[in-house]
């Protein structure tokens, strides 16, 4: 890798054959300057319109939040550039089977809303791991969660994320890849740090809207070009590239056969279905219902049934990914077959830059090669939108757990203000690890970039599926249980991952060396196995050992969910929002602050006036609602028969398609 790969030139003349610079006219860039002026206006207004200066509501937007909005940031929030560069290009690649990961959520956000988040909200928690340090006490679940899930963010969101949206600003404006990951976090980070939550969620909702009318216009000009569906059809599956090169198998450029099923052949298929049903559904109830970016959404809702409908609004949106990205995705290897199929090394090398293809440029040359001038610049929008919407959203949950389950062990009196400067200067630790991280995320997974996502989320996230899934459904389990299966189920995890790292995962032209009885199950098996195996590890170590005091489990576990009996906490919290602003009062503080220091402290939300210091009976009425999972019956309702309706829809689609 030269300089120039590392971002010390502008332009990558020398590995790009096509260096066409297309958003360099007055419709495309008034387009983008508006949209930027637009998302800064509503983080803006978030910011004024919010109470940013404590926790709750930096964090959870005060738990006032709606079902739209909600519904909107769950999927703005899952829905990154990785999506339209990942998905599309997968898709290119392999048809359509990847559309069934995106489908597979239909069912987990129901899981989500109807099972994992009730107890959530009883429990009274912010943060995923404060959750398991109430379920189990102890200090070393709780850590070891919050590290490993900020592992996860670098590895499959962060670095994801932005290696996507740098090869779209790359193939639109010519921008080397690291200053176009720069620039794109300059503007992300300017109101997520200063925001919170609250502007986290108005701004998604804004970034939802702009991503599906955009690629619901792109997938049109895209069907328009190829004729129609069943044209589509027939000339995906006679797509092949005109440079071949020797020696090299029909296979690795020629379309599958199956390109068109979701349900593959469970041996030999590159998507088994038992995987996609099962495997699949492992990382999806780990994504949906115990990662912190997603069920922070939910927590700041008003109610319960405002959960369930923002689960259902999400679930709706879900069903658009095959649209509006792996068919645009196909239809570009139909009309660019030379460039988005390469199979040749040096052909790849010289189109994108990467010798294992060029399938993750399939909708970045769609858009540039295909929409006229203003709506590219439209297109380029809403891929600064997923990428923002979810870099955004990641780094609040990301600062979130760092700050209320890593730092408030090393700094245990630290007070409110300087809880919100550490999780605000993290933010910039994970972006600059994020960045050393590209380059493994350009070549991993033969450059697919979301089997790259999706794998080594199989090899790490399994095992926190367990505990938390017997966390709540099994009340017997206890932390030597809940942390020895955590902790075997991470080293079996690690060893196929950094073995398959170790050996490279190759691609068709050039296979991996790694040994098949390690990297030769399929990665969604894998994750089935890792599952079972923690899942045996984690009963087995607590039937061996004392079990928890239903008393210390009251709310905390789905059996017990509706006891209103008073709980005995198994460890008292170490740090509460009793630290908080009438806490750290100093002479310093009641003088009078400059026209410089009231602008600082209005920006980063510290000093909004101090709120009246509440009773003991006024902390426990607020406590009672915040934790409150009551729903009125006709919105019950409502929420219930929507949801069966979902859960036809998605029955339905995977029957059509299947």
């Amino acid at each position: 890798m030269g300089a120039d790969y590392f971002g010390f030139s502008l332009l990558r003349n020398d590995v790009k054959r096509n260096t066409t610079i297309y958003v360099n006219n007055p419709a495309d860039i008034s387009v983008i300057v508006i949209y930027f002026l637009v998302v800064l206006a509503v983080g803006v207004w978030a910011m004024v319109r919010t109470n940013r200066a404590t926790v709750g509501g930096f964090f959870l937007a005060g738990r006032s939040m709606v079902w739209w909005p909600i519904g909107a940031s769950l999927f703005a929030s899952n829905i990154g550039s990785g999506h339209f560069v990942g998905i599309a290009g997968t898709g290119a690649a392999a048809g359509i089977a990847i559309g069934g990961f995106e489908w597979n959520a239909l069912v987990v956000v129901i899981i989500l809303g109807w099972l994992f988040v009730p107890i959530y909200i009883k429990a009274g928690v912010v943060t995923m791991p404060e959750y398991l340090k109430k379920r189990f006490g102890g200090q070393r679940i709780r850590i070891y969660l919050s590290v490993l899930s900020l592992c996860l963010y670098v590895f499959t969101k962060i670095s994801a994320d932005m290696f996507a949206g740098a090869i779209f600003i790359n193939q639109a404006l010519g921008l080397n890849i690291y200053l176009a990951v720069v620039i794109l976090l300059l503007i992300t980070a300017l109101y997520t740090v200063t925001g919170g939550l609250a502007a986290v969620i108005y701004t998604d909702t804004l970034q939802t809207i702009i991503m599906v009318v955009g690629s619901f216009i792109l997938m049109g000009f895209a069907f328009n070009k190829v004729g129609g569906y069943e044209n589509f059809r027939d000339s995906y599956m006679t797509a092949i590239p005109s440079v071949i090169g020797t020696n090299i198998s029909e296979s690795c450029y020629t379309p599958r056969a199956d390109s068109f099923h979701i349900f593959r052949d469970p041996i030999n298929g590159d998507l088994p279905w038992p995987g996609l049903l099962f495997g699949l559904t492992i990382q999806a109830g780990w994504y949906w219902c115990t990662d912190q970016v997603i069920v922070q959404r939910c927590l700041s809702a008003k109610n319960l049934s405002h959960v369930k409908a923002g689960c259902i609004l999400c679930g709706y949106l879900k069903l658009l990914p095959m649209f509006l990205m792996v068919f645009p995705g196909m239809i570009s290897r139909v009309l660019y077959p030379d460039e988005i199929a390469c199979v040749d090394p040096d052909e790849c090398k010289a189109v994108c830059g990467a010798e294992v293809g060029c399938t993750n440029i399939a909708y970045p040359k769609l858009v540039v090669d295909l929409m006229p001038n203003g709506l590219r610049g439209l297109m380029l929008s809403v891929m600064l939108a997923s990428l923002m919407s979810s870099l955004t959203s990641i780094f609040n949950s990301a600062s979130t757990l760092f700050t209320m389950d890593i730092y408030t062990k090393i700094r245990p009196k630290a007070k409110e203000k300087e809880l919100m400067i550490a999780g605000r200067l993290f933010m910039l630790l994970l972006i600059g690890i994020s960045i050393a991280w590209i380059p493994i995320v350009q070549t991993a997974q033969s450059g697919q970039l979301f089997d790259y996502i999706q794998s080594i989320t199989s090899y790490l996230a399994p095992p926190i599926a367990a505990v938390f899934a017997l966390a709540i459904f099994c009340k017997r389990v206890n932390e030597p249980g809940a942390f020895y299966g955590l902790c075997v189920g991470l080293l079996v995890g690690l060893a196929r991952m950094i073995t398959e790292f170790a050996y490279g995962t190759g691609s068709c032209v050039n296979p991996s060396n790694c040994p098949t009885i390690i990297c030769g199950v399929h990665y969604l098996y894998f994750a089935l196995i890792l599952f079972g195996l923690s899942c045996i590890l984690i009963l087995s170590i607590s039937l061996m050992t004392k079990p928890i005091e239903d008393k210390h489990l009251y709310r905390l576990c789905w059996s017990l969910r509706n006891n209103t009996e008073e709980r005995i906490d198994l460890e008292a919290d170490d740090w509460t929002e009793d630290q908080d602003s009438n806490s750290m009062e100093t002479d310093e503080m009641r003088e009078e602050p400059g026209c410089c220091k009231k602008a600082y402290n209005w920006f980063c939300g510290f000093d909004q006036g101090n709120a009246p210091k509440l009773t003991k009976e006024q902390e426990a009425e607020l406590k009672m609602k915040l934790t409150d999972t009551t729903e009125k019956p006709l919105w019950r309702n409502v929420v219930n028969a929507n949801a069966v309706i979902l859960l036809t829809v998605c029955v339905f689609f995977h029957g059509f398609f299947g």
